[in-house]
């Protein structure tokens, strides 16, 4: 499937965090689009490929290469020339979200948030740094707040998707966050969740929270115009995710928690309030 405006726009609209906000100028969306193209690939190559996925994430770092010299023939990384010629982007968040999917092949459960939050920063924390260049807004302060809000929205990610990881055979809820509430991976096989995996996913709830409450004030604040509201969607986004979860009383087995459109404009509008108070 040859992946034009119109199929990544679908997609990114589907998805819980999408990259290309509409806040920001065309340009910048269709860089964006092309950066999302690539890792939309990447990701669907590492869960959903039937066959040798390690071959296949290696022929995808091939195409990379050959993005950059401009002999690529993958339909992504051929849409993703023309955006690393123009914005000199570094190879290596691309890297890491390829590690970050061998990664998947062969680690299956993480024994403490230190080791998850470390795949965190092959997984999620380099789309945060790809959309810092992009804006040309790219500071070592400015990567720091990014790479918490990313950890962030990773997080809420595998909250929402416990139970479809749990059938991949994937457990991204910390093994030290189970132990300590009493929950072990039988909680995740079916609905409703137990107790003890609702405490978790509270803690877990909160640990996303402090996150981006503490980041992203301070880079909203540090940005300007649409990029300070394009970030602020981001962090309101994972915000109203979160409240969903709430709501739903961490029973993210029974429950598909998506926040409505009203919850996530005033979480992001809460977002902005703030980084013009951190500013």
């Amino acid at each position: 499937m040859r992946l034009d405006d119109t199929v990544l726009r679908e997609r990114s609209a589907q998805e819980n965090f999408p990259v290309a906000s509409r806040a920001l100028p065309r340009a910048v969306r269709s860089h964006l689009l092309a950066i999302y193209g690539v890792a939309r690939v990447i990701d669907d190559t590492g869960d959903e490929l039937a066959g040798d996925r390690m071959d296949a994430l290696d022929a995808l770092e091939d195409q990379l290469e050959r993005a950059y010299r401009g002999t690529a023939t993958h339909p992504a990384f051929v849409r993703l020339t023309p955006t690393l010629r123009e914005l000199d982007l570094d190879d290596a968040p691309f890297r890491a979200l390829i590690e970050a999917n061998r990664v998947d092949q062969v680690v299956s459960h993480y024994d403490t948030w230190t080791s998850l939050r470390g795949y965190c920063a092959l997984s999620a924390n380099p789309v945060g740094r790809l959309v810092l260049a992009v804006l040309g807004a790219e500071t070592p302060e400015r990567v720091a707040w990014s790479d918490d809000i990313c950890t962030a929205l990773q997080l809420v990610e595998h909250l929402q998707d416990v139970s479809e990881d749990f059938a991949r055979g994937r457990v991204y809820l910390p093994a030290e966050d189970l132990d300590r509430f009493g929950a072990s991976d039988a909680d995740l096989a079916s609905a409703p969740a137990s107790g003890p995996l609702r405490a978790v996913v509270a803690h877990e709830v909160d640990r996303a929270r402090r996150l981006l409450h503490g980041a992203a004030p301070p880079l909203c604040g540090s940005l300007r115009g649409r990029a300070r509201l394009a970030v602020a969607g981001f962090a309101g986004g994972g915000l109203a995710t979160l409240d969903a979860i709430e709501a739903a009383r961490y029973d993210v087995l029974a429950v598909d928690a998506r926040p409505s459109r009203l919850r996530t404009l005033y979480r992001t509008v809460q977002v902005g309030v703030a980084g013009r108070g951190a500013a």
